[in-house]
């Protein structure tokens, strides 16, 4: 468990940060929990969560996981790209509304290019998902999104 507030650590806000807490974290993964709410953002009209939003709530997962480390480093948390997904499989089409679920974010590669590779898992009563997330953290945050403004803009 942290002590410090999701909002600090995803560059998400409202009712964009999905995920509740963050049980545990250490250098090489992350646990996050997360009861289903019946009147969240992406909900079906039956309050339960689609399971393709198990992506997002793994990858806010591994947002949080680099907003924790940046925060036992002093720095300031930045802002990461999920590239893509790999083998996205679940046991059920959408998550009920009061499912707790568990969120489990295992980096499995990271280079200095702030390239990463995390396998993960989403767990719950008679539930199981999992994927393996692509995502990018440039170094220099600011000026690759000036870099890339600027390529657009030719």
């Amino acid at each position: 468990m942290t002590d410090w507030p999701l909002a600090e650590l995803l560059p998400h806000a409202g009712d964009m940060i999905l995920i509740d807490s963050i049980t545990s974290f250490d250098d090489e993964q992350i646990y996050t929990r997360l009861t289903v709410k019946p009147d969240g953002l992406f909900n079906l009209p039956d309050g339960s969560l689609p399971a393709w939003v198990g992506i997002e709530l793994m990858a806010q997962s591994v947002a949080a996981f680099a907003g924790c480390h940046a925060r036992q480093k002093g720095n300031p948390v930045e802002l990461g790209f999920l590239l893509g997904t790999r083998k996205f499989e679940c046991n059920v089409e959408a998550f009920p509304a009061g499912s707790e679920l568990t969120i489990h974010g295992l980096r499995s590669l990271e280079d200095d290019n702030g390239m990463g590779v995390f396998e993960c898992h989403i767990n719950g009563a008679g539930i199981h998902a999992s994927a393996r997330l692509n995502v990018f953290r440039p170094p220099q945050v600011n000026q690759y999104l000036q870099q890339t403004q600027e390529s657009n803009d030719d």
